[in-house]
């Protein structure tokens, strides 16, 4: 049910403002939005694959995209006269126009609130730039309380902004209640939004605090955090699968990932790996830092794998590494801090190629290269598909985080604990890659440990554990 914003609008304790509609819909939010039809509004030649891709994610398809060269009209984007034909094609079509069954207008560009009214107003179906196609794209994909509590603060807030460019065109000469003792409708839906955005903000501060309290507890028991950040779709969940063996939602889709998922390291006690949402370019920050407390789950870490799609274009390739570098910088690091090689190796960040299934070595070379140029160090190239190089990206986290593996001999003893216990020992704070028992009852083990956790085990073995 739509309710269009007017005079007579009764005060609402729960609503969903449909994102430039100009209207307010009561009841739940639409999460699926399979088999719609929609136009697509274009200026100039602008790329629009990033675009499309979005749309068909949701389902959606795009019947005609109608291009307007020149200037963005602050207004409406299109000029006024285009708009108004493409409002009046929408008014008076048949059964058998190609538009039948069009619901739904989508605009290349992060538009205006100013913009999206005077489209919803001209057009009379519902309007999506590209923020509000994401954020319904973010709706489809919410599955957990902590998602879906980031995506309706994201939304509350960008529908904010289009109430109040409402207000401004459609309040005027309201009277504020009977004898201009009350408020408008406008008014109260605003305060409304506000009240429900303090109690969603309390909710996820809640779950923040929660979540920096689990990363201190891992921290205290000496475990070491991964995190896996980049683009979306550049192959995040499925390296975190097979580095982990732990089931997460594996999809060929943009966004399939909206929440931190975090998993131990196969073969490592001391080790924990973080998936979470993906980066994408243009994203305004009000609606990325609804999404702070996920990212700050991966970017809060000893060490931060930075993915790539070796299967994107040269260009496409530096503008999502652009956009991830950009992300990270901000959130990851002090605005005081340039952005050096040597402070990416301070930060401990470490670029994976990913996908490399489907590019020849020439192509990866080259890459590599523009990866280096960037200021990163030496890439890795990975394959989740083939498994190409995932034994090698192991070693090299370990390495990262542990340094060379260490040499250590346990002695035996006729009296006190046994050497076994402190076996055991050696097995819980590291990862044991050789043990081997020697003929004068020593034992030589190999085991990748932190260097403040071998110099507990060491103070702890009263001289039964030695550094070979």
């Amino acid at each position: 049910m739509r309710m269009t914003l007017g005079q007579n609008m009764a005060k609402q304790e729960h609503f969903e403002v449909l994102a430039g509609a100009g209207g307010v819909a009561l009841g739940e939010a639409r999460t699926n939005h399979e088999g719609r039809k929609a136009i697509l509004l274009v200026r100039g030649d602008e790329d629009t694959s990033e675009f499309c891709g979005l749309v068909s994610t949701m389902g959606i398809e795009i019947i005609e995209t109608l291009t307007q060269p020149g200037q963005i009209d602050p207004r409406g984007y299109f000029g006024k006269g285009r708009l108004q034909d493409v409002g009046d094609e929408l008014k008076t079509k048949t059964p058998n126009h190609p538009w039948y069954g069009v619901d739904l207008v989508l605009i290349h560009t992060n538009a205006t609130p100013r913009q999206i009214v005077t489209i919803s107003d001209t057009v009379q179906v519902e309007v999506w730039d590209r923020v509000r196609l994401l954020l319904s794209l973010f709706t489809s994909h919410a599955n957990s309380l902590e998602a879906r509590t980031q995506v309706r603060i994201a939304r509350l807030l960008s529908d904010r902004t289009v109430l109040r460019e409402v207000a401004n065109q459609t309040t005027t000469g309201e009277r504020a209640g009977f004898g201009g003792g009350g408020v408008t409708a406008l008014q109260a839906i605003l305060a409304n939004v506000n009240r429900e955005l303090t109690s969603l903000r309390k909710r996820q501060k809640k779950h923040a605090n929660a979540q920096a309290e689990r990363r201190k507890q891992r921290t205290r028991s000496g475990a070491m955090t991964v995190g896996i950040a980049g683009y979306t779709n550049a192959g995040k969940s499925s390296l975190f699968l097979k580095l982990s063996g732990k089931e997460v939602l594996v999809e060929d889709k943009l966004f399939s990932t909206l929440e931190t998922t975090v998993g131990r390291m196969a073969a490592s006690p001391r080790v924990l790996l973080a998936d979470t949402i993906g980066f994408i370019d243009q994203l305004p920050n009000s609606t990325l830092d609804a999404f702070r407390a996920t990212l700050a789950e991966a970017l809060e870490c000893d060490l931060l794998l930075l993915l790539v799609d070796s299967s994107d274009g040269i260009l496409e390739l530096e503008r999502k590494l652009s956009t991830s570098k950009s992300e990270i910088f901000s959130r990851y690091l002090s605005n005081e801090e340039e952005l050096t090689s040597n402070v990416l190796t301070e930060k401990s960040l470490l670029v994976v190629l990913t996908k490399v299934e489907l590019v020849d070595d020439k192509s990866l070379q080259e890459k590599s290269e523009i990866i280096k140029h960037l200021g990163f160090s030496q890439p890795m190239t990975v394959s989740s598909f083939s498994e190409r190089g995932l034994a090698e990206l192991q070693d090299t986290i370990l390495m990262r985080l542990f340094g060379p593996p260490v040499s250590l001999i346990l002695h035996p003893s006729l009296t006190g604990r046994a050497i076994e216990g402190y076996v055991s020992d050696v097995y819980e704070t590291g990862l044991v890659t050789v043990k081997k028992e020697n003929n004068d009852g020593t034992i030589s083990i190999q085991v990748w440990i932190q260097s403040q956790s071998l110099s507990k085990l060491l103070a702890r073995s009263n001289g039964r554990i030695e550094v070979k």
